[in-house]
């Protein structure tokens, strides 16, 4: 049997731990901070939007008074959840039956697997499912077939989906739009602001959206508050946004923000590619002899975790930028989020970024000058691995 002193093998730091990630979703929010948890990275949850309850919803009922009234030719489901609970709020309303009645005459297309799932739940049969689970092949579909003079039903899921309401309707269709699950902002906009403040100030390392709602949504609050500037920055440099899919992408792709989004449009994925992709991000450097990674907010010092305060933090990714050289005091007072004009404040910073680093020698003190990484001299100008 091994001896006590024996050294046991280190665990291995989680590929999250050191990251914060943002969360803006209002359903499923528990599930993805636990699977982000898990991983190790911190979270800020901040629900940028809130669900018309379907029993309330006098426009869901609306439209399916209307369609039991005069039944559709066509029928598309685009989502599962939208979809059950659309017949869920039928038959509550004591429409259900014939509700389903006149869908079963009806041509009825699914997005996906989801939605085709949910009508087949219902007893009813799609007549088709698109592979790609994208609205657009659904819109190709209906326009390949023809729909001039028919009455389509179109299922939303959460927003007005007006390109492809109006392709249908320039074709010659009468289209009548189901919103199920409609979406509003938030009634308590503290904890949104909260989430957008922080991305804004860099504080988080990736924000996740699961609609194009979301997304809106956090874009109008930005709009509101005047930090529209602000919110875009850090969208496009220090904070991956990353999506569930291209159409919840597509808001900030309009604005120019670069966005990811995995190949299968689950939350599952999203967390894989999230996982995959944050870590690249960090710097990694041979410093003194130890190996440094620069994550959120937090170092790894030869694989171990290293918690850093945020102004540390800053001092610590100013002197990255600029490996081996000396950067002055004035720079890096610049570089410290609310420090004014006291030069004192870099040293106050300096001394808890080096206790918390736990090896002080990484940061070199240059007399009157200021302050530099001790990059090895064989590692390069980079260091020894340069920019991840």
């Amino acid at each position: 049997m091994d001896e006590l002193t024996d050294a046991q093998p280190a665990e291995p730091v989680p590929p999250l731990a050191g990251f914060t990630v943002g969360i803006t979703a209002a359903r499923r929010s528990e599930e993805l901070a636990t699977l982000l948890q898990r991983r190790g990275a911190a979270v800020q949850r901040a629900a940028a939007l809130r669900i018309v309850p379907l029993p309330d919803d006098t426009e869901l009922l609306a439209a399916t008074r209307a369609l039991v009234a005069d039944p559709p030719d066509v029928a598309v489901a685009t989502t599962g959840i939208g979809f059950r609970g659309w017949i869920e709020a039928a038959e509550g309303w004591g429409l259900g039956d014939e509700l389903i009645e006149r869908l079963g005459k009806a041509a009825v297309l699914a997005r996906g697997p989801k939605a085709k799932g949910a009508i087949r739940a219902a007893g009813l049969r799609e007549q088709w499912s698109a592979e790609s689970e994208s609205s657009v092949e659904v819109l190709e579909r209906l326009l390949e077939q023809g729909v001039e003079g028919l009455r389509i039903a179109v299922q939303l899921h959460g927003a007005p989906q007006r390109d492809f309401v109006d392709s249908l309707t320039a074709a010659g269709a009468e289209v009548v739009e189901v919103p199920v699950y409609r979406w509003l902002p938030p009634a308590d906009l503290a904890p949104l602001d909260r989430l957008l403040d922080a991305c804004c100030a860099g504080a988080l390392d990736a924000i996740t959206f699961t609609s194009a709602p979301a997304a809106i949504s956090l874009l109008d609050r930005a709009a509101e508050r005047g930090l529209t500037a602000e919110l875009l920055h850090a969208l496009r440099r220090d904070v991956l946004p990353v999506c569930v899919g291209p159409v919840t992408a597509a808001p900030l792709e309009e604005l120019d923000v670069a966005t990811v989004w995995p190949e299968r449009m689950r939350l599952g994925a999203m967390v894989q590619l999230l996982t995959a992709r944050l870590p690249e991000r960090g710097r990694r450097l041979s410093v003194a002899g130890h190996q440094v990674e620069l994550r959120g907010q937090a170092a790894l010092v030869d694989g171990e975790l290293r918690p850093v305060p945020p102004a540390g933090m800053a001092l610590l990714r100013a002197l990255a930028r600029r490996p081996g050289w000396v950067v002055p005091r004035a720079e890096l007072l610049r570089a410290l989020p609310g420090s004014g004009n006291d030069e004192h404040a870099v040293e106050t910073a300096m001394a808890r970024l080096r206790a918390a680093l736990g090896t002080p020698n990484l940061v070199a003190t240059v007399v009157k000058r200021g302050y530099r990484l001790a990059v090895d001299p064989t590692a390069g100008p980079g260091g020894k691995y340069g920019a991840a």
